[in-house]
């Protein structure tokens, strides 16, 4: 079963790599070896389960993937890489900040969490600047990554079978162009500047992770194997963040904030079924 997370991946064009990676990444797309687009997130999920069932369970694994989601656009290939070490390692960070040492001890050993923690920080003392080209989200897409898109960039794909896809693509450049429009939109017409902090953030993302020419992708991920081909079908939530921001630019208040709890009962909805029976 895949997990209920959404994901923003960023893709990079084949020539933003260094010589050594761009060859390394070309064999991968000729490989018939790799895992395919329909079963990659099932793959990278089946291999951090096995991680994480293992005795002891491992924060992250002793080396970096050599796996990579992959995009032809126009016959250039762009290349996402999965990082599972280093998105491990900054997880495995966010959990400990959040989580009381008596409770994360149940999850990992204290020996596990020093050894992950001490290859984090020798990773980044070794001059490493590598940003983490993928987030992502359980249980819900936060309103922010609806931002970047538009609706004509939307496509959803529904079947019987275990097909069931729904995402955006765009160009970076486009997305920052829209992520700008709206920090400043924020900002004169809100007095609260916490609102436009999760605009600011994913723009600052995209400018360290995003070569100059990338994509970046929003994918539903799991989230439609839980959600009814109806609600897919009538979720228009970019659209819906557009014109909200649009009507926030223009002065019309009431109906931005009419299409603001719209999105939130939606997506408030969809996050209370990790309670649900």
């Amino acid at each position: 079963m895949l997990p209920y997370t959404a994901y923003l991946r960023v893709y990079q064009p084949i020539d933003s790599f260094p010589p050594s990676d761009r060859g390394y990444w070309e064999a991968y797309a000729a490989s018939s070896d790799r895992p395919r687009r329909i079963n990659a997130l099932a793959a990278e999920h089946d291999e951090s389960l096995t991680r994480i069932l293992s005795d002891p369970p491992a924060v992250a694994p002793f080396e970096e993937s050599g796996d990579a989601y992959l995009r032809r656009v126009n016959e250039r290939l762009y290349v996402c890489p999965w990082q599972t070490r280093l998105r491990s390692w900054q997880a495995f960070g966010e959990f400990s900040g959040a989580t009381p040492a008596v409770l994360s001890d149940a999850f990992i050993p204290a020996c596990e969490a020093e050894r992950a923690e001490e290859d984090y920080r020798a990773w980044r003392e070794a001059g490493s600047r590598v940003w983490p080209g993928i987030k992502s989200s359980n249980w819900t897409v936060p309103l922010a990554w609806f931002i970047p898109f538009e609706d004509q960039e939307r496509c959803l794909v529904l079947s019987t079978d275990t097909t069931r896809t729904l995402l955006y693509l765009t160009r970076v450049s486009f997305a920052q162009r829209r992520l700008v429009h709206t920090i400043a939109t924020l900002r004169e017409k809100v007095g609260d500047p916490a609102v436009a902090l999760p605009a600011e953030r994913l723009l600052a993302w995209t400018e360290r992770a995003a070569p100059a020419g990338s994509l970046l992708e929003l994918d539903y991920g799991g989230l439609p194997h839980l959600l009814s081909d109806e609600h897919l079908s009538a979720d228009r939530s970019v659209a819906e963040v557009s014109e909200a921001v649009e009507a926030l630019a223009s002065g019309d208040t009431e109906r931005a904030m009419r299409l603001r709890r719209r999105l939130t009962h939606r997506w408030k909805s969809v996050r209370a079924l990790e309670r649900a029976n």
